[in-house]
């Protein structure tokens, strides 16, 4: 399983890129099946409140997840889109 992190128009903190791997550990430990993710991090225009955006791409067989959250924070975002692609992977199993 690979991590591939990324961060656009910014220079993410080693705290932003720990923080990030420690939430994608869980998706790594539902499905053995993803071989990787890929996770982005941009800002998106001034002046919106919520202008923090993760996107998190997964490559599994078969099919690939993308997700794409925004909010007030980075950690925030990450956060959300971790979930809504722990829904997605749960609803892939059943």
């Amino acid at each position: 399983m690979e991590l591939i992190y990324q961060t656009i128009h910014f220079h993410g903190s080693e705290h932003l890129e720990l923080f990030t791997r420690k939430k994608m550990s869980s998706i790594f430990k539902m499905d053995s099946n993803i071989m990787k993710a890929e996770v982005t991090l941009s800002e998106g225009a001034n002046g919106n409140r919520q202008n923090q955006f993760c996107e998190i791409n997964l490559d599994v067989p078969g099919e690939n997840i993308f997700v794409k959250k925004n909010a007030a924070t980075y950690e925030q975002a990450i956060r959300m889109a971790v979930t809504a692609a722990q829904k997605i992977i749960r609803r892939r199993k059943d």
